[in-house]
């Protein structure tokens, strides 16, 4: 009796939501676009109302739909990124409390500035309620990075989920990479001083030396490349090899800086920059990925559930 009971219970919400749901749809024309000419989607408050308090039911309701909007589409689904923002902003007031919806925004709002930065924005809400949670960090981070270019911002979030428990290691050393790109060698190096003056162990502290020791080759680096532009300056063009600074009767170096490895300094082939051949590039952030492309939990290998509430992710960030 009691299991027909909780049938006839979440039959009769269903049957609410859906009524719910109508209600609010007809209070607005369904042939109503919005400013970006996606099709409608309520506000949170008249979702809320919509939902007779079945505010959790009413969240998965639009998460599906979300789900649904990028599953389905044949192009990129980003391009959709405004309509996924809507849905994703009313799961997250209908049910603040929910994981994953959060950072989907992050994935798929990447098509303008605009989507990224309302992504952003959700993600906020994401840290207010999970503030214990490296993930949302890591996700805002890399939107201030790679598609805002805002690498301070970005270093700020990604040393915010350093803090907090289950954090990867490699985000320490990256850190101090975001600083070197928006505000110099020397603050990421007092940085990675710091840190590892205070590493809690011998493996963070090798991990920080290690990070040193990059910056260290690339102020050398950075020495050659000033002697490279002063030779182009003599000469009229370029250096075909490194040792080309020490050519001639008024060489422009007496001494190439040492390689701190007792490796050689080249010219990339590829990218035609002076490097350490130890390191085989320079001291930078590498990694770039394409808009829409990046999903942390699927390079590794996992997958998420797709109810709203209630999640169990397995091998995501």
């Amino acid at each position: 009796m009691e299991r027909w009971s909780h049938r006839i219970a979440l039959t009769l919400a269903a049957l609410v939501l859906a009524v719910g749901v109508d209600l609010v749809h007809a209070e607005i024309p369904s042939t109503l676009k919005s400013a970006k000419g996606e099709a409608f989607v309520p506000q949170p408050q008249l979702a809320k109302f919509a939902s007779l308090g079945f505010d959790s039911l009413a969240a998965d309701y639009y998460w599906l739909q979300a789900i649904q909007l990028v599953g389905g589409a044949v192009a990129d689904p980003s391009k959709h990124g405004y309509t996924i923002g809507r849905l994703i902003d009313v799961v997250t007031q209908l049910n603040p409390h929910v994981d994953h919806p959060y950072r989907f925004a992050a994935i798929w709002m990447t098509a303008s500035e605009d989507d990224v930065r309302f992504a952003n924005q959700l993600m906020l809400r994401g840290i207010e309620r999970h503030p214990q949670d490296w993930r949302n960090h890591f996700y805002k981070g890399f939107n201030h990075f790679y598609y805002l270019k805002e690498y301070a911002e970005a270093a700020d979030e990604l040393e915010a989920a350093t803090r907090l428990p289950g954090s990867p290691p490699y985000l320490t050393r990256l850190v101090p990479r975001l600083r070197a790109h928006s505000e110099g060698l020397d603050v990421a190096a007092a940085l990675l001083q710091e840190l590892h003056r205070n590493a809690p162990g011998e493996k963070a502290r090798a991990e920080y030396a290690k990070a040193l020791d990059e910056i260290h080759t690339e102020r050398r680096a950075r020495r050659l490349d000033a002697a490279r532009e002063e030779y182009q300056r003599r000469h009229g063009r370029d250096i075909e090899r490194v040792e080309d600074l020490l050519a001639g009767p008024d060489p422009v170096l007496q001494k190439l800086p040492e390689e701190l490895h007792g490796w050689e300094w080249v010219v990339d082939e590829r990218t035609g920059q002076i490097v350490s051949s130890f390191y085989g590039a320079r001291y930078q952030v590498y990694e770039q990925y394409r808009p829409g492309k990046f999903t942390p939990s699927a390079a590794q290998g996992g997958s998420e559930d797709t109810a709203a509430s209630g999640r169990v992710e397995r091998g995501s960030f």
